[in-house]
C-alpha cells in the first residue's frame, strides 16, 4: 500500500503558522523533492486556497522557482465539506473521510503527500499517516496555531531519518509503531 506522507514546517516552541517560518531555498528544494514524489498532494480547504494563491501558474506563464512548478503540476485532492467545486488539477474528495483516504491509498503508486494542519488531525486520529516528517526551525514565536490540539491519543512515532539545514533547522522523519 502506498504511503500517506505529512510533512510541515514548526517552529521549536510549537508554532506552524506559515507566516512565522520562511523556507529558504534548500528546504524550498527539499519540499519540492518530496512532493515530486508523491502521486498527489491530500489538503483542506484552507490549505488547498492558501497554496493555490500562492503557487498557482498563470496560464503562459512560466517561473523559474521548482516549488511553484512542482506544485502547481502536482494532482491535488480537497476534503472540504464547504467548496463545491475545485480546479487547479484538483479534485474533491467526497463521503467518509477515512474510506476515501483509504481508497487512495488503496491505489498503485508512490504515495500521497498531505500537508496542513486540521486535516492531518483528522487523518491521525484515524492513524491513516505513514510518515511524519516536522522541519523544526530554530525560531521562537510566542503563537500559535499548534500541531495536534486536540489530538486524542498518543501517536508514538520512531524516527527514521534526519537532515540539518545550513539555516539550521532540522528535519526530522519518523514513522508510526503500530
Amino acid at each position: 500500500m502506498p504511503p500517506l506522507r505529512y510533512s510541515i514546517n514548526v517552529t521549536l516552541d510549537g508554532c506552524c503558522d506559515h507566516r512565522s517560518i520562511v523556507p529558504d531555498e534548500e528546504m524550498h528544494a527539499r519540499a519540492a523533492a518530496n512532493i515530486a514524489r508523491a502521486d498527489a498532494l491530500l489538503f483542506g480547504r484552507v490549505t488547498y486556497e492558501m497554496m493555490e494563491s500562492a503557487f498557482r501558474q498563470s496560464p503562459g506563464a512560466e517561473t523559474d522557482d521548482p516549488f511553484a512548478q512542482t506544485i502547481d503540476a502536482a494532482k491535488k485532492y480537497v476534503v472540504s465539506s464547504t467548496l463545491a467545486q475545485v480546479d487547479w488539477n484538483a479534485e474533491l474528495l467526497q463521503g467518509n473521510l477515512g474510506d476515501a483516504v483509504s481508497a487512495l491509498k488503496r491505489e498503485p503508486g508512490n504515495g500521497l503527500f498531505v500537508g496542513g494542519v486540521m486535516l492531518p488531525l483528522a487523518l491521525a486520529e484515524l492513524d491513516l499517516i505513514d510518515e511524519y516528517e516536522f522541519v523544526v526551525h530554530p525560531r521562537l514565536v510566542g503563537h500559535g496555531p499548534t500541531l495536534f490540539a486536540g489530538l486524542s491519543k498518543y501517536v508514538d512515532l520512531t524516527l527514521v531519518d534526519r537532515q540539518e539545514f545550513g539555516s539550521g533547522a532540522v528535519a526530522m522523519r519518523y514513522e508510526p509503531r503500530r
